[in-house]
């Protein structure tokens, strides 16, 4: 999520930075900045939307010479995609300028101390603290890496920071915390940036900072310490990619990436959801808590993959709220004349925030009198704009058409809004809230275990990839994770492929199983609700009786199913509820190899778009 660059050295900065910037690109954004230090001072330009905005205006304005200069490329977490909310921040006096990726937890609190000391801060961004308090660090110690290892060490959750001072010449400061930053080393000069793609044109010659490190960047090379300025050792390396890999991570597609980016966005989706009271928070809530006390049914719309993360949504929200729920497509919704009033929460659920089909779902409950609540990955989108309330996933953008990353965190997102509502109503204590909180602070680590385990996934799907058709089952929260499971093998290998709840099968689809066809089953925990076990443990032995080939997948420990298993696939043992966010991605990396086994485009599957935007 969102592109930086840093640059000291011998050209100029301006061309530098903003052609940086162009090839961050890829990452998606909705605004762009640059600050130049030259002639003892410091200019910025920043413009929301496109890049070519900026140029337009650096055309039209250019800034001074100068050969040192930070840019950035916003992907808005907090306030709209605005001029004013843009990188680079300044502090009042216009000597500092800061960009930033990330989020800061602990701003609001900063922000209030810093405007009792007689600071004016114009922007609704958590950014803009940092470049009034390194003003402030600076003004004491007049040395810019200690400055901001001071102003590190007071701030809470995930940055990259990067920033310049007109009082320091030459000198370009960044710190890293949960958030990549790496350093590029040419000749007479330094780089810095969230992705090695925005100095790969300049230098190979690089070096990836660890966590919680601050680096100083000047001509002649780099320093590293740590936040408390004890010598940090780092190690360099070769990048041995081309541009367009480069954008990718190294990876060999967009989506490959985004699969391995999930611990990472999970993790950002959590940051800065308990206040300071231990309470949830969402981003936007123009909800009364008292009308959401009243709300009496709660609707679920969404399309597509966004929809299997609602009907997992519907679980959790009955669970633990005892609210009835409800699932509906999106695309079906005002069609059926639902029945919608003051008292119903409708949760719209899109990525891209302007998924047609969902946007005139969410007009139609408005027009009902129901309220809104939106989980999107798109700050200042038209589905949050429309709606009452927010929960935004902060995944970053997602290049692949088929969904990956925003899947898991959309499922995170529904998880807190089932919570959220719980802690309204009062049907969660306020120590229950915390427990499954913290178990979904696991996750991440859950997501990384599984994969790194995915080698054997990927040879069996290499395995199956001339085969028409494959069948996935589940129970509980697994039959939606099956569906999602057909779905990206539909979307990704075009191939036949369908999910079913378990229960189901001898009801009808189980005339389809035959000797040697691949079926894909989700079993719940043994530990939970033993019951699902069980049956599913008959469901794989119906199967497997007519001469299926089971690839079964199963937490750690669960040695029951061994016996039925053609291929066992292991999972992190994770509460029933939860499952789906560890379960869901084998499937990914199997519908993503096999796909790439016959050749197709794993980034652009043929005849889909990324955001629907027509009914």
């Amino acid at each position: 999520m969102c592109g930086i660059i840093g640059y000291v050295g011998g050209q100029s900065a301006q061309d530098v930075v903003v052609a940086g910037l162009k090839r961050l690109e890829y990452r998606g954004y909705d605004s762009a900045g640059i600050a130049v230090l030259a002639d003892g001072g410091l200019a910025a330009a920043k413009r929301a939307g496109k890049l070519v905005n900026l140029e337009k205006a650096l055309a039209e304005a250019p800034l001074p010479a100068g050969t040192t200069g930070i840019g950035h490329t916003r992907w808005a977490t907090h306030g709209a995609p605005t001029d004013v909310n843009a990188h680079p921040h300044l502090d009042n006096a216009g000597r500092v300028a800061v960009v930033h990726n990330g989020i800061i937890e602990n701003f609001a609190a900063l922000r209030a101390e810093l405007a009792e000391r007689g600071h004016d801060l114009a922007s609704e961004t958590d950014t803009e603290v940092v470049a009034h308090l390194l003003a402030e660090a600076f003004s004491s110690c007049a040395d810019p890496a200690e400055a901001m290892r001071q102003v590190c060490r007071r701030l809470e959750g995930a940055f990259t920071l990067v920033a310049v001072h007109a009082d320091a010449p030459d000198t370009v400061v960044g710190a890293r915390r949960n958030s990549p930053l790496v350093v590029g080393l040419g000749e007479d000069e330094s780089f810095l940036a969230s992705d090695v793609a925005a100095f790969i044109a300049h230098t190979r010659s690089a070096i990836e900072l660890g966590q919680d490190q601050v680096v100083e960047l000047r001509r002649e090379g780099v320093t590293v310490t740590d936040f408390d300025g004890r010598p940090a050792d780092v190690r360099g390396y070769h990048v041995d990619w081309d541009v367009s890999a480069a954008e990718k991570g190294g990876h060999v597609s967009f989506m490959h990436k985004e699969i391995e980016d999930q611990p990472r966005a999970v993790a950002d989706t959590l940051l800065g959801r308990i206040d300071g009271s231990g309470a949830l928070r969402l981003d936007e809530v123009r909800i009364a808590p008292h009308e959401l006390r009243e709300v009496d049914k709660v609707v679920v719309v969404a399309c597509g993959t966004a929809f299997h993360a609602g009907m997992i949504a519907k679980y959790a929200i009955e669970h633990w709220t005892r609210i009835p729920c409800e699932t509906e497509l999106a695309s079906e919704f005002r069609y059926r004349d639902p029945i919608l009033d003051a008292r119903t929460l409708v949760v719209a659920i899109s990525q891209s925030g302007e998924t047609m089909d969902t946007l005139m779902a969410v007009r139609h409950a408005r027009e009902q009198g129901a309220k809104v609540l939106a989980i999107c990955n798109t700050n200042g989108s038209t589905i949050p704009r429309e709606s009452d309330a927010v929960l935004y996933t902060h995944a970053g953008p997602e290049v692949a058409v088929a969904s990956t990353k925003a899947f898991l965190t959309q499922l995170v997102a529904c998880y807190l809004v089932a919570l959220y509502l719980g802690q309204n109503c009062g049907t969660k204590w306020g120590d229950e809230i915390r427990t499954v909180v913290r178990q979904l602070s696991e996750m991440p680590g859950s997501v990384a275990r599984v994969l790194g385990a995915m080698e054997p996934v990927r040879a069996l799907a290499r395995s199956l990839a001339d085969h028409d058709t494959v069948l996935f089952v589940g129970r509980h929260v697994g039959y939606p994770v099956a569906l999602e499971g057909a779905l990206k093998l539909k979307e990704l290998a075009y191939m036949h492929a369908e999910g079913f709840a378990a229960g189901e099968l001898k009801h009808g689809p189980i005339a389809l199983i035959e000797d040697g066809l691949p079926v894909v089953v989700i079993v719940p925990s043994p530990r939970g609700r033993s019951v699902l076990h069980d049956k599913i443990v008959s469901n794989i032995q119906e199967i497997r009786a007519r001469g299926a080939r089971t690839v079964v997948i199963a937490e750690e420990g669960d040695d029951t199913v061994i016996p039925y298993a053609d291929h066992l696939i292991r999972i992190p043992v994770t509460p029933t509820l939860l499952q789906p966010l560890v379960s869901t991605v084998p499937l990914q990396v199997f519908a993503c190899e096999l796909a790439t086994a016959r050749g197709n485009d794993v980034d652009q599957p043929r005849n889909l778009a990324k955001s629907v935007t027509v009914e």
